[in-house]
């Protein structure tokens, strides 16, 4: 049952919150806190995002809210961290944010970034495989490449990672494209598998990537897919591994993430869920932050006994630290307005 827009905008807080590095090109994020019966959600679709995609963000936020995130099969989530496209000079600070680099079972590196060269990433992670010898290598070019260009960068790059090479994320834009990707990558002789993210969960049609033979594993997000339960339906109807990734999300939002990852059957590669060592604030007391490569899974115990994963509540003291007022309040609720409305029209 979808609640009332009433109920959404009468606990409703938009927050920013500061960035320690520059991520998607932005140095905050925003999102819309509300709570329901069940707890905290969360709403930040990213400002780009029309109102069609951000209903199912909503969606998802709902489901967090008013009927929880479900009961853990598993209490730890292994985390790889994150590295976003910086200098190799700042390589090394930017990984002890996930603890010992030991620790850590895989680095996913941002390449491709507007403004850099396929020097720069190569640069950066010979550094990742220098401080982190023993961790698994993805790399993520958020769709940027032609064909050409992923097949020659891939070749490198997984000269350089060796072993360790786990995939390559989206490198290029749509299914079509990946699927003439892998032909091309087999022509060449590099046995690079292939994730699909952007593929997934930026189409109508996430299962095309699967009946086309476009990729290896797929990128799960639990808000562009309308929360938890839609995820997990899809992993399942995929049949491929799946590794469950956050959208940057506050802790709150997070939760949804690590809640996935805690409920499917299977977890054949460490998660993407270490966001928060980007995010320079955070709404909790306990933000969800990787420890020695992993996260603990929040749960709470329910009045008749059950476990469920429940995110900790944002403290009053940081949600009006980071609380946002004024046009871009005004802005926010208005898209909740907007994505509300699909959601009623779709009966959701």
């Amino acid at each position: 049952m979808l609640p009332a827009l009433e109920a959404l905008q009468e606990t409703a807080v938009v927050v920013a919150l500061p960035m320690r590095t520059r991520f998607r090109g932005q140095t905050r994020r925003e999102a819309m806190l509300f709570r329901g019966p069940a707890g905290w959600g969360e709403f930040a679709p990213f400002s780009e995002y029309g109102p069609q995609e951000s209903a199912r963000w909503l969606a998802a936020g709902i489901e967090a809210a008013w009927n929880g995130l479900g009961r853990p099969r598993r209490e730890t989530i292994p985390v790889n961290a994150i590295m976003p496209a910086v200098p190799a000079a700042e390589v090394a600070e930017v990984l002890t944010r996930s603890g010992d680099p030991s620790a850590i079972p895989a680095v996913k590196i941002k390449v491709a970034e507007p403004g850099q060269s396929h020097d720069d990433d190569v640069a950066r992670l010979k550094e990742v495989r220098r401080l982190a010898p023993g961790a698994g290598i993805r790399v993520d070019a958020n769709a940027a490449w032609s064909i050409p260009q992923a097949v020659r960068a891939l070749a490198e790059f997984a000269e350089i990672a060796g072993d360790r090479f786990e995939y390559a994320e989206q490198p290029v834009q749509g299914v079509e494209a990946l699927t003439e990707l892998r032909e091309a990558l087999a022509r060449d002789g590099t046995p690079v598998p292939l994730a699909a993210d952007e593929a997934v969960r930026k189409t109508s049609d996430p299962l095309r990537v699967v009946r086309l033979g476009a990729a290896d594993l797929l990128i799960v997000k639990v808000p562009p897919l309308g929360g938890v339960t839609a995820a997990m339906e899809l992993v399942a109807a995929a049949g491929l591994p799946a590794v469950v990734s956050s959208a940057l999300d506050t802790s709150v939002g997070l939760a949804a993430g690590v809640a996935l990852a805690a409920r499917l059957p299977e977890l054949p590669y460490a998660c993407g869920l270490g966001t928060g060592t980007l995010l320079a604030g955070d709404v909790t007391a306990a933000p969800l932050i990787p420890d020695k490569g992993a996260l603990q899974v929040p749960v709470a115990r329910q009045a008749d006994g059950d476990v469920v994963v429940t995110p900790s509540a944002p403290e009053p003291h940081l949600l009006a630290t980071h609380r946002v007022t004024g046009e871009r309040e005004r802005w926010w609720r208005q898209r909740l307005q907007e994505a509300h409305r699909i959601l009623q029209t779709s009966g959701a």
